[in-house]
């Protein structure tokens, strides 16, 4: 029987990772580390967590093993439009305004920061095709990433079991899902026209990194919960230092700004613009 962790291991386990990733992994979370790390465990063949630790900061395993290790620790709960009124706020409010002063002349760039197994830039890009639909000279194109290299492989494939599909509405049901062929399955897939316009891409928010355009809505909900407190104001700026001048970020009903001189004001719950 897999015996508990010992107390320096997580230490150190949950100081690598947060240093690494940025994801904060108080004493609360020592169980579900261990959790988490028992298949990581089989898969090695390795007999109890002081291996697995062991294993991790050897030069073969730094090499192999920090990325299933973050996979492993990172959390992914997310659905298609979650938090709608930021989707319904984006349809009345930020597109229209967007087209009034762009038009034609350049494409809107969207960026899903921590977007899991893609739910949520799918559900954009629906959003988006809904509006193309009345203004058919609209281009534009969603960047998605996320740390999981697991989970961007599940949302790059857009197929997903049919019981997650209650949250989205009958009407874009019918235009943008496929039902598998085996009816016994009980799957869809996202159509290609929506796959097309998404670009998933692994990015740590702890490393550098840059665009050669900047982003005119930049959603990153319900990610920060899981970072410090200086860690979330670090990556407020660095989005901000991509956003384009009259753009928006969207942040998660359960985060705040609050107490953050970033430069920022607040033009509809918890979406916001530079001042």
């Amino acid at each position: 029987m897999l015996g508990s962790m010992m107390e320096r291991d997580f230490r150190r386990l949950s100081e690598f990772v947060q240093n690494k990733c940025g994801i904060k992994m108080p004493s609360s979370k020592k169980t579900m580390m261990e959790a988490r790390l028992q298949r990581r465990l089989r898969a090695l063949g390795l007999a109890d967590y002081r291996a697995y630790c062991e294993y991790v900061f050897s030069p073969k395993g730094t090499e192999s093993e920090i990325p299933h290790l973050i996979d492993a620790l990172s959390t992914n709960t997310t659905s298609f439009f979650r938090e709608p009124h930021h989707f319904q706020y984006l349809t009345s409010s930020v597109l229209p305004s967007w087209w009034q002063n762009n038009g034609h002349e350049r494409e809107l760039a969207v960026w899903s920061a921590g977007c899991s197994s893609g739910e949520e830039p799918y559900t954009l890009a629906m959003v988006l095709a809904e509006f193309m639909e009345h203004h058919p000279l609209f281009r534009w194109f969603i960047l998605a990433t996320d740390i999981n290299t697991q989970v961007l492989e599940r949302a790059a494939k857009g197929i997903y079991p049919d019981d997650r599909l209650n949250s989205i509405p009958a009407q874009l049901r019918t235009k943008y899902l496929l039902r598998s062929k085996d009816r016994s399955k009980k799957l869809i897939r996202i159509i290609p026209a929506l796959r097309e316009r998404i670009h998933f891409r692994r990015l740590n928010f702890m490393e550098k990194f840059a665009f050669r355009e900047p982003m005119d809505i930049i959603f990153c909900r319900n990610v920060m919960i899981y970072f410090e407190r200086d860690v979330q104001e670090r990556l407020i700026r660095n989005f901000l230092e991509y956003l384009h001048p009259l753009g928006h970020l969207v942040i998660g009903h359960s985060e705040s700004l609050a107490g953050m001189n970033l430069g920022l004001r607040q033009v509809a719950p918890t979406v916001y613009g530079k001042a």
